[in-house]
């Protein structure tokens, strides 16, 4: 009972800390609005300019940030448990290669923004079939042939990409590399991402117990009675799908699926039945907090988000492993 009652209050208390996320970035940016302006705009009884600014734009951007960056925190969360390697991140299996490969094709020809998102998308789920398809061809899975696997079909993904950037029209160029960096500005819509987000947490949480058990070994959970292969496989589809969904929202944005699990575990342990929504909630405040910078640190300008959240990154990341070669030692 007191380990349940810690968890629902560290979940309390990281809801609350997204709350606050949200109301910051509802009222910052290039116009200020007060809070109780940003209160009177959600519920529909200010009809000002500053209103439809918090309703029209930044409502749907925050919300839109918080599930994306939710979705690469529960990823990453996921890829750690099922390859059983600390470093694995939403990129390493090349979803994110692919989903770039196919918004930068769509782009290059032309496409409108629909067909953006809709290339992004298959572009993600064709190179999860790709690294599946090959690294379980004869039935010989691995962590490591996953791993393997997903590394080469990134590599390709990004030779094509490259290729397509070197030879795009000048004109292009800009968005195109806007969006590999992550870009929140085009966000319209976030019912989708927020959908996916809750879709795959529900489905997730009620095999924490049998996660549990894989991070401890495949083996080990096979005796214990943990159908592996089976859990296996749905832990990569729900991976690969939350990546898929949070690349076509919101571009490349990197480290979050890397970092916040990593943070979550120092702080309250392995366990995946509080891991897995905290790491969707810490993950989802992150990007909101980041997206809100991006937005105002140069404003009217706005910096991608993908930049400032591999500068959060980056020293914690280097921090964390000078930490456990410090432990280790």
């Amino acid at each position: 009972m007191p380990n349940r009652r810690r968890a629902l209050l560290i979940l309390f208390g990281l809801s609350v800390l997204a709350l606050f996320g949200l109301a910051h970035a509802l009222a910052v940016g290039s116009v200020t609005v007060a809070p109780a302006q940003v209160v009177s705009a959600l519920l529909g009884q200010d009809g000002s300019v500053s209103a439809e600014i918090v309703r029209s734009l930044r409502l749907p951007r925050a919300l839109g940030g918080f599930a994306c960056g939710g979705l690469l925190a529960l990823a990453g969360a996921l890829l750690q448990v099922l390859l059983r390697n600390p470093l694995a991140d939403p990129y390493v299996l090349g979803i994110s290669g692919g989903a770039g490969l196919g918004a930068v094709a769509a782009i290059f020809f032309g496409l409108g923004a629909a067909a953006i998102n809709g290339f992004a998308f298959a572009g993600a789920l064709g190179a999860m079939a790709t690294v599946f398809g090959l690294s379980h061809g004869d039935g010989s899975w691995t962590q490591t042939r996953l791993l393997l696997t997903g590394v080469i079909v990134a590599a390709g993904c990004g030779a094509a990409t490259a290729l397509l950037l070197s030879i795009a029209p000048e004109h292009k160029l800009h968005i195109m590399l806007f969006w590999l960096m992550g870009d929140l500005s085009q966000t319209n819509d976030p019912l989708v991402p927020l959908s996916v987000l809750c879709a795959v947490l529900f489905l997730c949480l009620p095999y924490a117990r049998e996660l549990n058990l894989l991070a401890r070994g495949s083996e080990s959970a096979q005796v214990l009675g943990v159908a592996v292969k089976r859990l296996r496989l749905g832990v990569f589809l729900a991976a690969s799908v939350a990546t898929a969904a949070a690349v076509t929202h919101a571009g490349s944005i990197g480290f979050i699926g890397l970092i916040v699990p990593h943070l979550i575990r120092l702080a309250t342990g392995n366990d995946q039945r509080l891991l897995l929504p905290a790491s969707a909630l810490v993950g989802g405040t992150l990007l909101m907090f980041a997206d809100t910078l991006a937005r105002t640190v140069v404003a009217p300008q706005q910096l991608p988000v993908g930049v400032l959240t591999a500068l959060i990154g980056v020293p914690v990341f280097l921090f964390l492993l000078a930490r456990e070669q410090g432990t280790r030692r």
